[in-house]
């Protein structure tokens, strides 16, 4: 292409020229650094028109709103579940980007029969969630640039030269395709868990959250509703939040006395909310742990309570 733009006009069509003016003047895509918790560089995870990347500022409430919200806890603060270090392990749900050539390895499943089979491109040594000595979820999260598709496993353990897991599910990031009805993925919910996450780079960096978060609950019923494709309870009270249930901080709430990564957050929360994700402690928002966050500036998060939120009108319930 260089040695035709070298040519005089003449000697090239105008088509040609054309192309190369294009090609000369269209800017770079956009490209996800690698690495543990690396930046995005801006991409948005799933299309445009996916359910979380939906503004729903604007949405209806449900009908049943203030009881939804009342059985997580009026009272109860906003907890940001994420941050630099707790309990000697990083704080939060970690990440890492690999390369479309990443080796991928075979994962013996507990759950295989709701679970994507692989391999998983996972390192070496992947950063699992609470560290390697963790009893808790271990999930491990793999985003691979060159393919854009996320790999995301729970309950993650090695064995010699092997891994098991509880379970897994594998993401097309250019596709809105969920999982099949009734299954899980590496959280209770089927969703991913990745695009729900607060990360540093995108508020840092880029300084704007565009899709809905992650938060978890003490109790949810024996429902879903879509994005979600799982529920993990046996209780039928109308009153619980299904997985997958969505709330956004209400509009009137005052965000203008918070630090920067703050009202950030809590920007994405009004325009785009958060939804129900796990079973977990109440009103806990999930995050990526980095050693550049300001814990006490999350730490304000927690001026927000139960009673700012409202649950946006929710589509067909499924109970089977």
């Amino acid at each position: 292409m260089q040695n035709l733009l070298r040519l005089p006009l003449w000697s090239v069509g105008v088509g040609a020229v054309a192309l190369c003016i294009i090609a000369r003047s269209a800017p770079q895509q956009k490209r996800a650094d690698l690495g543990v918790g690396a930046s995005l560089r801006g991409v948005r995870i799933f299309p445009a028109d996916n359910a979380w990347n939906k503004d729903i500022s604007r949405e209806p409430l449900d009908p049943n709103s203030d009881r939804l919200i009342a059985s997580i806890g009026l009272q109860k603060p906003l907890h940001p579940d994420f941050g630099t270090v707790w309990n000697g392990a990083p704080a939060g749900i970690p990440y890492v980007v690999v390369a479309g050539n990443q080796p991928k390895v075979p994962i013996h499943f507990e759950y295989a029969d709701e679970s994507d089979p692989g391999p998983y491109p996972i390192p070496s040594n992947p950063p699992i969630e609470g560290g390697e000595k963790s009893d808790g979820d271990r999930h491990v999260l793999m985003l691979d640039r060159d393919n854009w598709k996320l790999y995301e496993l729970y309950s993650v353990h090695r064995e010699g030269a092997a891994w098991k897991a509880g379970s897994g599910a594998i993401f097309d990031l250019k596709s809105n395709k969920l999982r099949p009805a009734g299954w899980t993925s590496a959280d209770a919910a089927g969703l991913p868990i990745l695009p729900g996450l607060v990360r540093y780079d995108e508020v840092m960096e880029q300084g704007e959250i565009t899709h809905a978060l992650r938060f978890t609950i003490v109790r949810s019923c024996r429902a879903y509703v879509s994005p979600a494709t799982h529920f993990a309870s046996r209780s039928n009270d109308a009153n619980l939040p299904p997985m997958g249930m969505r709330v956004r901080l209400k509009a009137g709430v005052d965000i203008t006395g918070f630090p920067k990564e703050a009202q950030i957050t809590l920007r994405a929360l009004k325009k785009y909310g958060m939804i129900v994700a796990d079973n977990g402690s109440d009103w806990f928002l999930s995050g990526s742990p980095d050693m550049r966050w300001n814990d006490d500036n999350l730490n304000t998060l927690k001026r927000i309570h139960g009673r700012d939120f409202e649950v946006v009108k929710m589509g067909d319930v499924t109970t089977k």
